[in-house]
């Protein structure tokens, strides 16, 4: 039945699909399926008149908003699956050894593994994140050092020119980097140009690259590619990724980590 307007009444599932969306950016067909315990074909049938009322994009596996050119508030993001985060960083911090030197860059899954990190020792830390350094400053036996450039108001994060050029001073032994998408074809995505270019210097200056991710930014569209799978050498996720995933993964010959939900 079309509402006031002449929209037709969306059913609860479909309104809390467009929620999820909200939240995580991009959802999963499958995820939808194991959410609300109906078939493929229903989930399929909401996500196709979501996209007929301009309300979502259909992307391969799942469904997303329109556009690609902004990233949700960072509350919004921090509060995002956040159990899911704390798993992924624990595992990602547990193959970090004391005395590591690491970049830790922007990010919300990069500031759960600064908080898994608590009880680390003897770390040098460089990041472009000033919620990570006031994360790690806790600890007297971490030595944190924190790029300059400009500080972007809504997360912390510290980006431009003078960022990338200090990322560019040190060879460090492991890079921990988030990302806001990875395309089908294994692209690593981000909104923000500068952000990426810095993400880039991480990955060309890091022994070793970790990146942190959940099952969400699989498939999910932003604007600007910093590099691809190929440049990772561990990947930590939540979940199985698709058999799609799992190819270029395996192509790219990425170590992949799954945290379980007891960690």
């Amino acid at each position: 039945m079309p509402d006031h307007n002449g929209q037709p009444k969306l059913s609860s599932r479909q309104e809390t699909i467009l929620d999820l969306v909200d939240q995580r950016g991009f959802v999963a067909t499958e995820d939808m399926v194991e959410h609300f315990g109906v078939t493929p074909q229903t989930v399929r049938r909401d996500i196709n008149m979501l996209c007929e009322l301009g309300m979502l994009q259909r992307f391969h596996g799942g469904a997303g908003r329109q556009h690609s050119a902004e990233n949700a508030p960072y509350l919004d993001r921090l509060q995002a699956g956040s159990k899911e985060k704390r798993n992924i960083a624990e595992l990602a911090a547990a193959q970090i050894p004391n005395g590591a030197s690491l970049f830790v860059n922007i990010g919300t899954t990069t500031e759960a593994v600064a908080l898994a990190l608590a009880k680390h020792r003897d770390l040098s830390i460089v990041t472009n994140n000033i919620n990570v350094a006031n994360i790690l400053r806790a600890n007297e036996t971490f030595r944190i050092m924190v790029a300059g450039g400009h500080v972007r108001q809504s997360d912390g994060g510290i980006v431009g020119e003078a960022t990338t050029a200090f990322v560019n001073q040190f060879r460090l032994d492991i890079g921990v980097i988030g990302v806001s998408g990875i395309d089908t074809d294994g692209s690593l995505l981000d909104f923000d140009y500068q952000e990426t270019l810095t993400a880039r210097a991480i990955i060309d200056n890091s022994r070793t690259v970790f990146l942190v991710t959940d099952h969400s930014k699989f498939g999910r569209h932003a604007m600007t590619s910093f590099g691809h799978l190929s440049d990772i050498d561990h990947l930590f996720t939540d979940k199985k990724p698709s058999d799609q995933f799992a190819k270029v993964l395996d192509a790219a010959d990425v170590v992949t980590h799954i945290a379980s939900p007891q960690n």
